[in-house]
Parts: structure tokens; sequence; C-alpha cells
């Protein structure tokens, strides 16, 4: 398992990284503060370990910016109810109290291991078939996808470059994909690079490659995404994030259909289809001058909104249920179904994390319920607010009753659970009737 600590006091930072050196199961990287670590999180890590309070983004943010695409414990010296509920909300699995023993961090791992759902791959295309992607994404039942799907059926008959546009989480990648199979390339690569998991130095090379000695680790010679996805579809994911500095050579790429490795004097002839995507509104990134406006103008031939999920509210339980059967399938647990609560409760929720938050959701329910029936208690759930939202009390008994489940009713190591004194957690309890 790979992991990220991102703690800003440099001996505990030391302290964990000393932790992990002599373990062969866990792989490390640690950084000082939640920006870099967002600059250098990518697919290859599966848990990240962050301190609460830090210098300009704390915890609670960094885990808002995580959008669940990595299990995550919360260790703080500064713990409160409050924030241990709120990083329980943005799905933080364990909120550790220092100064803590190391058995008990890397008891949380291994909880945290045991729920480790599909967050790696969460939102992808669908394993191809002997008819790949053809005419249904997901569980179609809403008109307002429906409407999409139409559009992008229509484009992919087309080379026309796309823009997708929607939310962290809409589906944006199995939409290039569909697209993709539905064209006249399907039988070509589809080659997908994420702009905001690549460091700034790495892009240029990873988009058009480089020759053998072009600089000091350049061993061999490595082809790029673009020279990949040759005759197919590349897709260029989280778009504005890439450095400004290389917008004009992508362009250049774009109109004249021909790319030169890093180290060459050689053009090669490149015959793509692109389609990009963003979670941002593009606008603004022009406005601030991330974004250059004639290689918008270039990727925006047709421009396809995906809605968020709250917007296609007829598709949450089927997607739940598939993705619930599934893992029941996956990991040869007894079939398993949702209650009639559980179900109000995935209705209700706002999924700011949309399809890839539902999916991870689904799963982890699947494999962490003891009955066989899916219980509100077994989502982890919190409403936040709106028609059907939850007060703070009924959230704080919720997570009081849930470590008194978890400590088998063991008082104190409930309270130890939540970080509280052992006195205010027996007043809560007593509270709560629990």
């Amino acid at each position: 398992m790979k992991i990220a600590i991102v703690e800003d006091d440099i001996n505990m930072r030391k302290t964990l990284e000393f932790a992990f050196a002599n373990s062969a199961d866990y792989e490390v990287a640690s950084f000082k503060n939640a920006k870099d670590a967002l600059k250098k999180l990518d697919d290859s890590f599966e848990l990240v370990i962050t301190d609460l309070t830090m210098p300009g983004m704390d915890g609670l943010e960094f885990l808002r910016e995580l959008d669940g695409r990595y299990e995550a414990i919360v260790i703080t010296g500064n713990a409160t109810l409050g924030k241990a509920i709120e990083a329980m909300r943005l799905g933080a699995k364990d909120f550790l109290q220092k100064p803590f023993e190391i058995d008990t961090l890397f008891e949380a791992i291994r909880r945290a291991s045991k729920a480790r759902a599909i967050v790696k791959t969460a939102v992808k295309t669908p394993p191809k078939t002997a008819e790949p992607i053809k005419e249904q994404i997901f569980h179609i039942t809403s008109d307002a996808l429906e409407l999409v799907r139409k559009i992008a059926l229509k484009t992919a008959r087309t080379d026309a470059a796309v823009l997708l546009l929607g939310e962290s989480g809409v589906g944006k990648e199995v939409f290039a994909g569909f697209i993709h199979s539905n064209s006249a390339r399907s039988d070509k690569p589809f080659v997908a690079i994420n702009m905001a998991a690549l460091p700034e130095t790495l892009v240029e090379s990873e988009l058009f490659g480089f020759e053998k000695g072009a600089f000091t680790d350049a061993q061999a010679l490595k082809p790029g995404r673009f020279e990949e996805a040759n005759g197919g579809t590349l897709f260029l994911d989280e778009i504005a994030e890439m450095p400004y500095s290389l917008q004009a050579k992508l362009l250049r790429a774009i109109q004249e259909k021909k790319i030169r490795r890093i180290g060459s004097s050689k053009d090669i002839e490149i015959d793509v289809r692109l389609i990009a995507a963003t979670n941002q509104s593009v606008l603004e990134a022009i406005k601030e001058g991330r974004l250059r406006e004639d290689l918008y103008y270039r990727l925006n031939t047709i421009e396809i909104i995906i809605p968020p999920l709250r917007d296609r509210k007829e598709e949450i339980l089927p997607i739940a249920e598939a993705v619930m059967m599934t893992a029941c399938e996956k990991y040869n647990l007894p079939k398993k179904c949702f209650s009639p609560q559980a179900k109000e409760r995935l209705l209700t929720y706002r999924w700011h994390g949309n399809i890839r938050q539902l999916i991870s959701i689904a799963e982890r329910a699947a494999i962490l319920s003891e009955g066989s029936t899916i219980t509100p208690d077994d989502l982890f759930l919190q409403l936040d607010g709106g028609v059907g939202g939850k007060s703070v009390a009924s959230m704080e008994k919720e997570l009081i009753a849930e470590a008194l489940r978890d400590a088998n009713g063991d008082l104190a190591a409930a309270a130890k659970i939540l970080a509280m004194p052992i006195g205010d957690f027996e007043a809560k309890k007593s509270k709560y009737q629990l």
C-alpha cells in the first residue's frame, strides 16, 4: 500500500517516516503541507494520513479537495467532536488524537485497508466486451443524462474536438470512452492523461515523449501520449490545470498535426481525435490567465455539459444497487440489499463527489455491513443541509453510537476513538440515552 503523510510538524513527520521504514507492506511519501501533497498525489496512492491543523490549507479543506479519491486518516493535537464529525463526513476513516501509539495508527490503517473500495479507479470506462459501451452509460434513467448521451452519440460519428464540462466525479472520462467506442476510431487506442495528476516538469515529456539522452535520466527513447494515441483518441482530463507555458505547444500540435519529442529535431505526424475535460469554469480560467483562449476554442468545437448526480436522482439507486451487487460477487460476500431507510438516505444526500463518491460509498457499505440488509448506519452518510437534512445533535448521536459499537461497549475505548475526554463522552452517552 502506498501512503501519503501530510504533516507540517517535522518531528512528527520524521517519526511517522521512521515507523514505516522497516515495513515491507507500506511505501510512504511525506509532505510538509497539503498543497505540496495535492501536486504529487496520483492513482498509485491508496491512503492519506493528514494532520488537521496546518498552515495554508488545513486538514478539512484538504479532505474536501481529495473528494473521496483516497482512504484518509486524520491525526491532530486539537481534536473537537465537531471537527471529528466534519472529518468523517468528508470521508476520513479514523480520527486520532496526538500523541497516539504507533500500533493504534497501524490498526487504523488495517481498518482503512479493509474498507478500500474502488476509489482509485472509481470513474473509469466499463470493461470492454464484444460490444464496448455502445448504447448505455451507467444506468441512464434520467432525461438529463439521456440528452447528454444522444449528443455524445452524434458527436462520436464525427472527428470534431469535444470539451466535456462538469463537476468532479460526474463521469467525464466515461463519456470520453463512450464517444471513442462509438466512433470510427474504436479499434484504435483510447489514451487518457490527467493534467492535474502530473508534476509540471513531466507534462511535456508525457505528452510528446523524449529521445534517449535528451536529459540526464533519459536512458531510452520514450514515445509520448500523442504517439500512443495515434489513429485513436487522446483524452486530456483537467485541461485547465495544464501549465500555461506548454499550452502553445499543444495548440501547435493540434493545428499542425505534428509533434516533436524532447531532444529531437524531427517532426512526427499524428492523427488523433482530441477530447478534453475540466471541472472548472473555463471562462474564469481564461480571465485569470490559466487557459489560453485560442486553445479553448480549438478544443471546444462541441461542448457537452454533464449534469451533477443530484440533478439525476433517478440514477442513484440503480447505480448503488449495481455497485453493491458487484462488490458482493467480487469479495465473495452474501447477497445484500438496501433497507428503505438506506435508500432514502441515498436519495436525499447531495453527492458533492457525484458518481465517484456514490460508487465508493456503495461498495464500502457492501464490504463493511454485517447483515444482509444495508442500513443508513452502514452508509455513514451525514446528510447535509436542506430538506431531509439532519441536525448536528443527531449526527453527534450517530457518531457516539458508532464509536460504542466499534469499541464493543467499552466507554474508555469509544471515547478514545472520538478523541474525547471520558467524562465528556459519558455525558453525551447519557444525554442521548445510548
